[in-house]
């Protein structure tokens, strides 16, 4: 009798097999990884920052419903000024240290009350080597995407004017030297604003900026964070 269950479960176990091979889509389990964005901020509090730090840690802010709110001072920016070779570097900026490809999103609410407002993607080498990739009110376009690409001295790039809309999503992604800046209105469907390249670097921080160059402050809201380690295949297409 023994024998005979023992037979009837090797039997069971076998179909079983046959089974799951044959309902398996090769690749869905990547597919499922790679499309699974945790909200960082869910895992933040003022207590635990869940192993990010603060440059320019602002007096106030918050997390609150898996969300970041930031009130930045006057004056505060990252701009190394192209005209007069000034450096700014005075903006709370939230950041972990990461080394290898990766693909980084947010969903922000910058508030555009003053021009140059922001809030943005920035990923940073050293004080010379850096990518800002924001929702800005710019001086040239009003709201719209924004991109600075620092080299020594910063570029200043007016990107897509956005038009009836609060919120955007940002998408900075690495591979290699190469950085390719993403927006998109829902979540889903994201165009590049531009690729760029900076040198080497083994280890890049890379985290959410909130400005306020000209007025008097700006309170400023992350909906969403998520870094994913993953290498792209086409920088352009984001995927």
């Amino acid at each position: 009798m023994e024998i005979r269950t023992a037979t009837y479960l090797k039997i069971i176990r076998a179909l079983l097999t046959v089974l799951a091979c044959a309902f398996y889509l090769p690749g869905t389990e990547a597919q499922i990884k790679d499309t699974t964005r945790q909200n960082l901020l869910s895992t933040m509090a003022k207590e635990e920052l869940n192993g990010f730090s603060w440059e320019n840690e602002p007096e106030e802010y918050q997390f609150q419903s898996n969300a970041l709110v930031i009130t930045a001072k006057a004056e505060t920016d990252y701009f190394n000024d192209p005209e007069n070779g000034k450096v700014t570097a005075t903006a709370p900026y939230l950041y972990s240290e990461i080394t290898g490809d990766f693909v980084a999103t947010t969903l922000v609410k910058p508030d555009l009350s003053s021009v140059w407002n922001a809030t943005a993607l920035l990923l940073y080498i050293d004080k010379e080597q850096w990518i800002k990739f924001g929702f800005e009110n710019s001086d040239a376009t009003g709201p719209g995407i924004v991109s600075v690409v620092t080299r020594t001295r910063s570029d200043d790039a007016n990107g897509v004017i956005i038009k009836d809309e609060t919120t955007l999503w940002l998408r900075l992604i690495r591979k290699g030297d190469l950085y390719a800046m993403h927006w998109s209105r829902d979540g889903k469907i994201f165009k590049m604003a531009r690729l760029a390249h900076l040198p080497t670097s083994e280890k890049v921080r890379i985290g959410l900026e909130a400005q306020c160059p000209a007025g008097e402050t700006a309170t400023h809201r992350f909906l969403h964070f998520s870094i994913e380690k993953k290498t792209v295949k086409d920088l352009r297409k984001g995927y």
